[in-house]
């Protein structure tokens, strides 16, 4: 993918401006919203906020090839179903705190078709009183498909999902870790 892209600043959490390069990358699950600083992947939105990216962001239109090849790649080969592991880098700057300790240890420890729950995340961060700020964490992911939100459960079922249930439900699918829906 190379062409056009808009570059336009934002603010770290602690206060730092950076450029971020702006995309739109069609995917099976629909367009997802792309950012890029120069210290990698920021930013990941679903087509749902879209719109709302568009009414802050002058993006190019969702056909035109923008510049951020390694991510629009390494989608590709996920949805495709031979990429297991992003070895993107990515910017951790729009979260701090609690939440960067919790997507950290999420994208460090939970892999390609495994799940967890709210709770057993907290666990994981020596916290286990906190599945409920987990849940708080995983619905603040700045860059959900590749900081896998998707894989966080509650302990009746799905949970919820900034993409929206179905979307979950398909990543979910794609990485087998649900049967195939039918209809």
């Amino acid at each position: 993918m190379s062409g056009s892209e808009t570059v336009t600043p934002c603010c770290h959490a602690d206060g730092v401006q950076v450029a971020v390069a702006w995309g739109v990358v069609d995917t099976p699950i629909g367009p997802l919203v792309v950012g890029v600083s120069d210290r990698g992947l920021i930013r990941v939105s679903f087509g749902g906020a879209l719109e709302a990216v568009r009414a802050r962001v002058p993006l190019p239109a969702a056909d035109e090839p923008v510049r951020l090849e390694p991510v629009h790649g390494q989608l590709r080969e996920y949805f495709a179903g031979t990429r297991r592991e992003f070895d993107l880098p990515l910017d951790w700057g729009l979260v701090g705190g609690f939440t960067r300790d919790v997507l950290e240890t999420l994208h460090r420890t939970v892999g390609y078709g495994q799940v967890v729950t709210y709770q057993e995340l907290a666990d994981r961060i020596g916290q286990p009183g906190a599945a409920r700020a987990v849940g708080a964490a995983m619905g603040a992911n700045p860059i959900p498909v590749v900081v896998p939100c998707h894989r966080v459960l509650s302990a009746e079922g799905l949970g919820g999902f900034g993409g929206g249930l179905e979307t979950k439900r398909r990543l979910l699918e794609l990485e087998g870790v649900l049967p195939l829906a039918l209809f």
